[in-house]
């Protein structure tokens, strides 16, 4: 049946049909499966186990698979090796013997290798009948580790359901393919019962597990040839009732790429291969420590003070947040990033202060310059870019910044047109400078150190402060009701 289907689907299929980037993807995996079951050539051996009252046949251990991709693909990282392990578990070329999900495990647990005939690679699109005959299949073998799972059963019902009238059929479809299952071996049979329940498990997943079979480039590539999509697993004909998906056929036929197509494609390809590539886990470690820095100025997460106003009627958060006297949680997040103190307006005053000890305060005149450019009514930004580029960057200018050659030209440039973004690459360039010169020395400086010292002790001498005018009041209080009692004793007498 599979050689019929492949010879069917490949009448009329063009040799590029083979170069999709899922069969490129299809043809590596398949490589690297086909050698770790390659035994002479140094694979992984395939062997039986015995267990409990029985034996276990061609299975492999999990770790048995890590280490052959460490070792033969040249990985050294364990960690990886377990994720491109289960990259090619997930599309269902090796499988767990007694586990629906399909991922790899760096330990004991047993695997088996899925036929050639249930590879992706065939193209495979199965129907909610061929399901439904499996399912019936499994309900009528009494055997424990064929016991229908809950969501497998959930779907057994919801499929009698939706095929009412033509469950009859698909009983007896089921009940013969049982018959043709018991004629064959123990062992063998275990084999493919295993098999098809891995391949099921890939195009049916566990709910919350990744269906590889979703992908809209696989669904592009069948819109192209859709001769070449398998329509059912166990060869049941369609009688009509259930009609398959339509496939869009394009109106016009294909453009052949031109050269400057070609070209741009290059040209993207290049741009693609420059970019940085950094690691997951690097990714959401940095995440994290983001998260947990900023974790105590998150009103939904921490106790804000004096009250979250976002749960209440008091908007004294918002007040102290807006005010000139900052708070010492406002003071601590100037420390976070250049792009925290410029967020502030004290904190930008205060750095502009300290830029202005330095003598270059130039520069964050000319970034804050180009903000507001960004913002004005476009009427008024040609006349204020040229006002921009005499006061920080034409000859002789009175506030000179330093720029390079690079971000000179391009500026230079771009007010040939002048626009809100004419600016970009100069104030990219002055912000890093600020960034990796001047911010650092500003927060080893003594005007935030004294400032962030300050706002520390604020708390204590606040307290202090007030317990004294408590005390004040107190004896003011108290010489008072002495007084009166004074003055109502020498009345009465």
């Amino acid at each position: 049946m599979a050689e019929g289907s492949k010879d069917q689907g490949g009448t009329g299929t063009p040799d590029s049909e083979e170069d999709s980037p899922n069969m490129i993807v299809y043809r590596k995996i398949e490589d690297i499966v086909m050698r770790i079951q390659d035994e002479k050539a140094g694979g992984v051996a395939i062997r039986t186990v015995k267990s409990f009252l029985s034996k276990i046949p061609s299975v492999v251990s999990g770790a048995d698979i890590v280490q052959w991709l460490m070792k033969n693909l040249t990985i050294e990282d364990p960690a990886e090796a377990i994720h491109l392990g289960s990259l090619i578990a997930a599309h269902g070329y090796i499988f767990p013997i007694s586990d629906h999900v399909l991922t790899l495990k760096d330990d004991g647990t047993l695997y088996r290798f899925q036929s050639p005939y249930f590879w992706p690679s065939n193209c495979w699109e199965p129907e909610n009948t061929d399901y439904a005959i499996y399912l019936c299949k499994r309900t009528m073998q009494n055997k424990a580790r064929l016991e229908l799972a809950d969501y497998e059963a959930e779907n057994l019902a919801r499929l009698q359901r939706a095929f009412a009238r033509k469950w009859e059929f698909i009983f007896m479809q089921a009940e013969a393919q049982v018959k043709i299952d018991r004629k064959k071996d123990k062992a063998e049979r275990k084999i493919l019962d295993s098999q098809e329940r891995a391949f099921w498990d890939v195009h049916r997943p566990v709910p919350g597990c990744v269906n590889t079979t979703e992908m809209d480039i696989r669904k592009c590539r069948r819109e192209k040839n859709p001769h070449r999509v398998k329509k059912s697993v166990y060869g049941v004909p369609d009688d009509g009732q259930s009609q398959p998906s339509p496939v869009h056929i394009s109106s016009q036929p294909a453009r052949k790429p031109t050269k400057e197509d070609v070209k741009k494609e290059i040209t993207f390809l290049n741009i693609q291969l420059d970019r940085h590539c950094m690691k997951v886990s690097k990714v959401a470690d940095s995440l994290m420590s983001y998260t947990e820095q900023f974790m105590e100025y998150d009103p939904f997460v921490s106790a804000m003070e004096p009250s979250n106003p976002w749960i209440s009627d008091d908007i004294s958060f918002w007040d102290l947040e807006t005010s000139r006297d900052p708070s010492q949680q406002r003071v601590k997040k100037w420390g976070f990033s250049l792009e925290e103190a410029l967020k502030d307006p004290v904190g930008r005053d205060q750095f502009l202060k300290f830029l202005e000890s330095e003598f270059s305060s130039e520069n964050l005149r000319f970034w804050l310059a180009v903000q507001d450019l960004k913002r004005r009514p476009f009427r008024e930004v040609p006349s204020r870019a040229q006002e921009i580029w005499q006061e920080f960057l034409a000859e002789g200018a009175p506030s000179s910044i330093n720029l390079d050659s690079h971000s000179y030209e391009r500026t230079s440039q771009n007010l040939k047109d002048p626009g809100r973004y004419s600016y970009e690459d100069a104030q990219e360039h002055i912000f890093k400078l600020m960034k990796s010169d001047s911010y650092a020395r500003f927060l080893r400086s003594n005007i935030y150190q004294d400032l962030l010292l300050a706002r520390k002790k604020q708390p204590a001498d606040t307290e202090q402060g007030r317990r004294t005018s408590l005390e004040k009041f107190t004896r003011s209080v108290g010489k008072s009701l002495t007084g009166k009692r004074l003055t109502g004793l020498m009345q009465s007498s």
